[in-house]
C-alpha cells in the first residue's frame, strides 16, 4: 500500500501537519510529507520533500523561486511543481490518497489532490472552506472532501485536535471501505447526458427510453462544473457516447455567471471521437446568485428560479455569438455528432406566456449554428419544447440509431 501524501505551507502549520502525521500512523497509514511553503522553513516538523527539493525540480534554487516576481507568481509556480510531484507518485503506485491543510496556502495543495482519479480519497482541511469564500478551488472537478477546521490552524488545542482526528479517521475509513472509480464492465453501456432542472423531465425521459434501448445513463449536473466533470471522464474511457443536452455553460462566460464551463467546453468529447448529440439546452440564460445580477445585465428579463438562483435572458446579439461558438466547437469533433435544435423553447420561462419568450433571438442562434457549422454535421430542428419528454426520447433513439452505426457487424448480431 502506498502514502497519503500530507501538504502544507510548513513554515506556518508545522507542528499541526506533524500531529495528522502522527495520528495517521497511529492508524496503520503512511505519509508523504510535501513542503509547499515559500518564504519560511519548517517548524517543528521534517517533511519528506522540502520546498528546497520542489524548486530545484523546477530548474531553480528556491531563491530564485522566491523572487520569481510577484508572491502570486511564486504560488502560481509552486502549485505546479506540487501538483507534478503529486501526479508522478500517484503513477508510481506511491500515492493512495491526499490531504491538503491550510488558509489560503490550502489551494495549493487542493490543486495538487485534483490530479488524483475519481475514488481516491482527497480531502481539504481549511478555516477558509466555510462558504464564504470562493469554493471551487477546493474541489475543481474531483470528488473532494473539504471539512471546514473551525478554529484557524495555529497551535493544537482541543478543537483542533477533533478536526483532525476525524480527518485521520475518514481517511482510514475510505482507504479501507472506498475504491477508485474502475474501468466500465464489458457488458455495459454508459451514455453521459448534462441536465438542470429546466431540462429534467426531458432528461428523465431520455434516460428511460435509453435504458430500454440497452444504455445506462449518467447525469451531469451542468452548473459549470458538470459539463468539465463530465468530459474529463469522458476522456478516461467511462462512456461509449454522450447526450450533451444542456450545454448552457458555453453561455455564462459572456456575462459572468456562475455556471461558466470553460474556454474548453463542447469540444473535449468531440475531439475524443466518441459519438455524440448536442442540444442547446438552457443556453438562452445565465445564472446568478440571487440579488447579485451585474448591473450591466439590468433591463434583461429574469425569472427567479429559486431563493438561491436568478436566471437572466440571452438577448438576441449574444444569441448569435454563442450560435458561432456551439458551431466553433462542435466543428473539431472526430467522431459522429447530431444537432438537435427544439423550436417551441430552450428552458421553462421560455414559453408563449413565460418571461424569456424569443422566437427571434432563439431563430438568430439557429441562424448561426446552421451558417457556421460543418456541412457533413446534421443540425435537426423539431417542433418541441427543450424540457418535453418527447424530446428526450426522441434523442435516446436517435443516439441509438447513430452509435449502432458506428459498431462494428459483428457487434450487432
Amino acid at each position: 500500500m502506498g502514502a497519503v501524501v500530507l501538504i502544507a505551507t510548513l513554515d506556518t502549520k508545522g507542528p499541526e501537519v506533524a500531529y495528522l502525521r502522527d495520528r495517521l500512523a497511529s492508524l496503520g497509514v503512511d505519509t508523504f510529507v510535501i513542503d509547499s511553503g515559500i518564504l519560511g522553513e519548517p517548524v517543528d516538523i521534517t517533511p519528506d520533500i522540502s520546498h528546497g527539493e520542489l524548486a530545484r525540480r523546477g530548474g531553480m534554487t528556491l531563491d530564485e523561486l522566491q523572487h520569481a516576481g510577484t508572491r502570486g507568481r511564486a504560488v502560481e509556480i509552486m502549485r505546479t511543481l506540487v501538483t507534478d510531484l503529486v501526479r508522478e507518485k500517484f503513477a508510481l503506485g506511491e500515492v493512495v490518497g491526499g490531504i491538503s491543510v491550510g488558509g489560503v496556502g490550502s489551494v495549493m495543495g487542493a490543486a495538487a489532490i485534483q490530479v488524483l482519479p475519481v475514488g481516491v480519497p482527497k480531502i481539504v482541511v481549511a478555516p477558509t472552506a466555510s462558504g464564504h469564500h470562493e469554493f471551487a478551488p477546493y474541489v475543481g472537478t474531483k470528488d473532494v472532501m473539504v471539512v471546514h477546521s473551525i478554529v484557524d490552524i495555529l497551535g493544537l488545542n482541543p478543537i483542533s485536535t477533533t478536526v483532525f482526528d476525524n480527518v485521520a479517521a475518514a481517511m482510514l475509513g475510505m482507504l479501507r471501505a472506498g475504491h477508485p472509480l474502475g474501468p466500465p464492465s464489458a457488458d455495459t453501456r454508459y451514455v453521459a447526458t448534462t441536465m438542470l432542472g429546466n431540462t429534467t423531465h426531458a432528461v428523465e425521459a431520455m434516460k428511460a427510453r435509453l435504458a430500454e434501448l440497452g444504455y445506462e445513463t449518467v447525469v451531469f449536473h451542468s452548473n459549470g462544473v458538470g459539463g468539465p466533470a463530465m468530459e474529463e471522464l469522458a476522456a478516461a474511457g467511462q462512456f461509449v457516447g454522450v447526450i450533451d443536452y444542456t450545454t448552457n455553460e458555453i453561455t455564462d462566460p459572456l456575462t459572468g455567471g456562475i455556471h461558466n464551463g470553460g474556454p474548453n467546453r463542447l469540444r473535449v468529447v468531440g475531439e475524443l471521437g466518441l459519438p455524440q448529440v448536442v442540444v442547446p439546452g438552457c443556453i438562452d440564460f445565465s445564472v446568478f446568485a440571487a440579488g447579485q445580477i451585474p448591473s450591466a445585465l439590468a433591463g434583461r428579463p429574469v425569472y427567479d428560479h429559486n431563493p438561491e438562483y436568478a436566471l437572466v435572458r440571452t438577448p438576441e446579439d449574444e444569441m448569435r455569438q454563442i450560435g458561432r461558438i456551439f458551431a466553433d466547437r462542435l466543428n473539431s469533433a472526430t467522431g459522429p455528432v447530431r444537432v438537435v435544435v427544439p423550436t417551441r423553447g430552450l428552458s421553462i420561462p421560455s414559453t408563449p406566456d413565460g418571461p424569456f419568450w424569443n422566437p427571434a433571438a432563439d431563430a438568430a442562434f439557429l441562424e448561426e449554428v446552421r451558417a457556421n457549422i460543418r456541412p457533413d454535421i446534421p443540425v435537426e430542428t423539431i417542433d418541441l419544447h427543450i424540457n418535453d419528454p418527447e424530446l428526450g426520447r426522441h434523442v435516446a433513439e436517435l443516439f441509438s440509431t447513430i452509435l449502432d452505426s458506428t459498431r462494428p457487424k459483428e457487434a450487432l448480431a
